[in-house]
């Protein structure tokens, strides 16, 4: 799974001239929450709504809401945006783009293809992702085969075994367990009870 499967590609961009009272209409028009700032076609720079409110005065102050507004017409988002962008490959994996956003507590990353901008993709759409993988909301069930003992072949073992009595598997997952692993078979729901009973005669443990 690559990030070009699930990054979203429709760009909503600013420019380092355009004002922060721009930006924020061009968040509120098209319901996102940050904007990849280009220079041409460059990436400059970010910029996001909370880089937005930790750069409007202090409610504190005795500004205005007059005063507040022209600010922001007169401020370019070059004066406020995040110039240290992270950036990932279209062509990088999916787990890759889950690793920078962990390590540098983010919630987006600006799509490159060689020094060009071609998408976005945010922690929606990597959750959007997972749904996606895991078969959510299709119709079925999942049943578990715990793996305690780890081998080369056991996917293939139950493959065969399922296709030997006709039975299909939708999607498929292997999650971590403690020391054990447990593949995770999304099927058909008036497929249970055949596909543990093959699979239990076979000697794997469904649980």
């Amino acid at each position: 799974m690559s990030v070009a499967d699930y990054m979203s590609t429709h760009l909503v961009i600013a420019s380092p001239q355009t004002t922060v009272s721009a930006a924020i209409a061009l968040m509120k028009d098209n319901q996102i929450h940050r904007l990849p700032v280009l220079d041409g076609n460059r990436l400059v720079g970010l910029i996001t709504q909370g880089i937005i409110g930790r750069a409007l005065p202090s409610q504190a102050t005795s500004l205005s809401v007059y005063e507040t507004n022209y600010i922001l017409t007169q401020t370019t988002v070059a004066t406020i945006m995040e110039k240290h962008v992270q950036t990932i490959a279209a062509t990088a994996q999916l787990e890759e783009a889950i690793y920078q956003m962990r390590q540098h507590q983010i919630g987006v990353l600006p799509v490159t293809r060689e020094t060009r901008v071609v998408g976005i993709i945010t922690n929606n759409d990597i959750l959007e992702a997972f749904l996606n993988i895991s078969g959510y909301g299709e119709p079925g069930i999942v049943c578990r085969v715990r793996v305690t003992h780890d081998r080369p072949g056991v996917i293939f073992a139950i493959g065969k075994v399922l296709a030997e009595h006709h039975l299909s598997i939708q999607t498929l997952m292997v999650v971590r367990d403690q020391q054990a692993r447990v593949i995770e078979l999304h099927i058909a729901s008036d497929q249970a009870a055949p596909v543990t009973q093959v699979l239990t005669a076979a000697g794997f443990t469904v649980v």
